[in-house]
């Protein structure tokens, strides 16, 4: 039974509701109150002095992290181990899976920018986390490897992970295989240096163009910055677009220097 024993009314409120939320069972007391018979868990607040009978695991609650608290409720009352892993299907809005232990308790979709922030996010507080990212997509998944920091990183192998999707599964492919992904031991590296390919620039200056009010395509000097991360494609078509009104500036002048000689 989880019990929550906490005079704090902002930690009470957001436990309650993501207990309520989870639809998981659970009862309230006043701290010194007399507890219930079958208490496995108590719910308190970080730095609150409260007596809790012997054999009752505790979790301290955060104010502003309550989501966290009922987290680390569930899994202390499955068993597990209570490690935070993240697994990661990397791809131009790659599956993020948060695993504590073996139940998935966060998943989301994000585009590849906002990757690292949602990582951190996740494993802040969490002892001996990880994060487990597939060695497919890999500009974007280097991209989001160098964007993480302070966390240990895996390579995994992807392949196999992407399930069958079964009729009104659509969509859910990159979540599920990153759930997978996080369930595989991979190799612990810091940085990947990946060197684009031609048909991985190409596939860049395919997507500037299409992004571009004018139809023209970025150089490939451009796309390889955005290959690396350095730019995004929307810097990269305001860089060109600059370069190329400086040039075309450059050319009238030449032609208008040119013009005058011939008059005189």
């Amino acid at each position: 039974m989880i019990v929550v024993a906490t005079e704090d009314f902002e930690v009470y409120h957001g436990v309650v509701n993501e207990l309520r939320d989870r639809g998981v069972a659970f009862t309230t007391i006043e701290p010194g109150d007399e507890w219930p018979d079958g208490a496995d868990v108590a719910v308190i607040t970080a730095g609150e002095s409260v007596e809790i009978p012997d054999g009752v695991a505790v979790v301290q609650a955060d104010p502003d992290a309550p989501r966290q608290a009922v987290e680390s409720v569930i899994s202390t009352l499955r068993g597990g181990d209570g490690r935070t892993i993240v697994g990661i299907d990397p791809g131009e809005r790659p599956g993020v899976a948060v695993l504590h232990g073996d139940m998935v308790v966060a998943a989301f979709q994000v585009p590849a920018a906002e990757a690292g922030d949602i990582v951190r996010q996740e494993v802040e507080d969490a002892v001996d986390p990880v994060v487990r990212i597939g060695d497919g997509a890999r500009l974007v998944g280097a991209r989001i490897i160098d964007d993480i920091q302070s966390v240990p990183v895996e390579l995994v192998d992807e392949t196999g992970t992407t399930p069958y999707l079964g009729s009104g599964a659509r969509g859910m492919g990159d979540v599920l295989a990153a759930v997978n992904i996080a369930r595989l031991e991979g190799e612990e590296i810091e940085s990947r240096t990946i060197e684009p390919t031609a048909g991985e620039l190409q596939k860049i200056k395919d997507r500037s163009r299409e992004e571009s009010d004018t139809n023209r395509a970025i150089s490939e000097g451009l796309a390889r910055r955005v290959a690396t991360g350095a730019l995004t494609v929307e810097e990269a078509l305001a860089e060109h677009d600059s370069d190329s009104e400086a040039t075309d500036d450059q050319q009238r002048d030449t032609e208008q220097s040119e013009q005058n000689s011939d008059d005189e």
